[in-house]
C-alpha cells in the first residue's frame, strides 16, 4: 500500500526563475484580506490560525479559504498542534520571490 504524504512534511522551495510559480504567488497576494492573513503569519513564527482568524475577524471558512491559498501558492506551511492549527512562512520561498520580483526591474 502507498504510503501518504504527511501534510507536515516540507516540500521543496519554489526556485526564483519558476514564472508559474511566481505567477501562482502574485495572484495569492492580490486579495488584500490574503496578504492580511499573510502578514500576521509572517510576524510571528508559528501562529496558530485561530489567533489570525481573532485578529482579522474573520469567520473560520473565510480563514480556511485564505489559508488554503496561501498554502497552495507555496507561501505558507500548516501544521496541527493538536486542535489547533499553525501556520508559518516559508522564508525561501518568500525570499525566492522577491529575487523575482527585483528581476522584473532590471
Amino acid at each position: 500500500m502507498p504510503k501518504k504524504k504527511d501534510k507536515t512534511e516540507a516540500s521543496e522551495p519554489v526556485p526564483a526563475t519558476d514564472t508559474s510559480a511566481m505567477l501562482a504567488i502574485s495572484r495569492a497576494l492580490a486579495d488584500p484580506r490574503r496578504t492580511e492573513v499573510l502578514r500576521m503569519i509572517a510576524t510571528c513564527s508559528a501562529t496558530s490560525c485561530m489567533d489570525v482568524r481573532q485578529s482579522l475577524q474573520m469567520s473560520p471558512a473565510t480563514l480556511s479559504h485564505h489559508i488554503k491559498q496561501l498554502e497552495n501558492a507555496g507561501l505558507i506551511e500548516t501544521v496541527r498542534d493538536g486542535k489547533f492549527v499553525r501556520a508559518h512562512l516559508r522564508r525561501k520561498v518568500w525570499k525566492a520571490y522577491l529575487a523575482y520580483l527585483k528581476q522584473l526591474t532590471v
